[in-house]
């Protein structure tokens, strides 16, 4: 199973920690994950909230790939419905370029309706924006002129200035198991963030097997990535709730959706997290792979936890996979 970090940047005033401050622990984060040996970090694009502080994910990560060299670059995921697709494909086939062709980009369609009004788009329009978009960023990126005629989009020739370097690996978010299989049928990625939808680790296994048997009818060579956002917290007891229960209860709290709105107990007894020492982590990430799951992004920052603890806990995780042989 790969590893990877991942941060929704969810910002926390009362806490007073400005933002220029959490930019500047994101971007250590990012090299210390490198140095850690992890395949990626991703960050969340939020608007109009602190639900999440970075609007414009590819100009934190361009940063990033001036201080690092090797890790991935990832966003979890670019909201496709808010942007001019053209644009889109253009700037992050950027950030590919200033990387050296690092980046990893997860897509989906959004699922705030404060988000949606701020854009003025109607979300019962989100889906066939979605697939628009995705489309013509899929064209974009080939280097040729894209012709195309939607809904919601249309276009006459227009080419690209700006293509990646190669072909940066592509997720699809997914919630529900009939969209799964909708991705799989198209031979891509899934990313799915289980604490926010799936009732249970149970729940989660049936989004990623109706995945598999989707992918299976594409033709597609391969067996796709299903990439899972977990809260994580290695620490050195296997109850570390006094640790990091804060962070997580400040997280949820500011959830502006129903299913996140969970305990740590409720979480802990559904195995939508990761928290505890090694040996209970390392038992949970074999349940993960015997679900499917072939790739772990640990969300480690969350809730205004101290940095201190972040990087801790990302230092035991990276021992951990080192143990484990597990694919960083």
């Amino acid at each position: 199973m790969k590893l990877s970090i991942f941060s929704v940047t969810d910002h926390h005033p009362a806490r007073d920690r400005s933002i220029a401050a959490f930019y500047d622990q994101l971007l250590d984060e990012i090299s210390y994950a490198e140095e850690l040996g992890f395949a990626n970090y991703f960050v969340a694009e939020h608007h109009f909230h602190e639900y999440g502080i970075v609007p414009a994910p590819a100009v934190l990560l361009a940063a990033a790939a001036r201080q690092t060299s090797r890790i991935g670059l990832g966003v979890a995921v670019a909201v496709l419905p808010f942007h001019a697709p053209m644009v889109l494909a253009e700037d992050y086939a950027m950030l590919d370029q200033l990387s050296g062709g690092r980046l990893a980009l997860g897509v989906g369609s959004g699922y705030l309706p404060h988000e949606y009004a701020g854009f003025g788009v109607d979300q019962a329009e989100k889906r066939t924006r979605f697939d628009e978009a995705l489309e013509i960023l899929t064209r974009a990126w080939t280097g040729e002129p894209v012709h195309f005629d939607g809904e919601y989009h249309r276009l006459s020739g227009v080419r690209a200035a700006v293509t990646p370097l190669a072909s940066p690996p592509v997720w699809v978010a997914v919630i529900r198991p009939e969209a799964a299989y909708h991705v799989g049928r198209q031979g891509r990625n899934i990313m799915l963030i289980p604490y926010a939808s799936a009732e249970d680790i149970d729940h989660l296994g049936e989004v990623v097997t109706a995945y598999r048997k989707g992918f299976a009818e594409s033709g597609a060579t391969g067996t796709g990535d299903v990439a899972v956002a977990l809260h994580t917290y290695v620490g050195e007891r296997p109850d570390v709730e006094d640790e990091v229960g804060p962070a997580l209860a400040q997280y949820t709290d500011t959830r502006l959706y129903h299913k996140s709105h969970r305990s740590y107990a409720q979480l802990d007894a559904a195995e939508l997290v990761l928290f505890g020492d090694a040996d209970l982590v390392s038992r949970r990430m074999d349940r993960l792979e015997e679900l499917g799951v072939t790739h772990l992004l640990a969300l480690a920052n969350f809730g205004a936890l101290a940095p201190e603890l972040v990087t801790a806990s990302m230092k035991r995780l990276a021992g951990l996979a080192s143990a484990r042989g597990e694919n960083r």
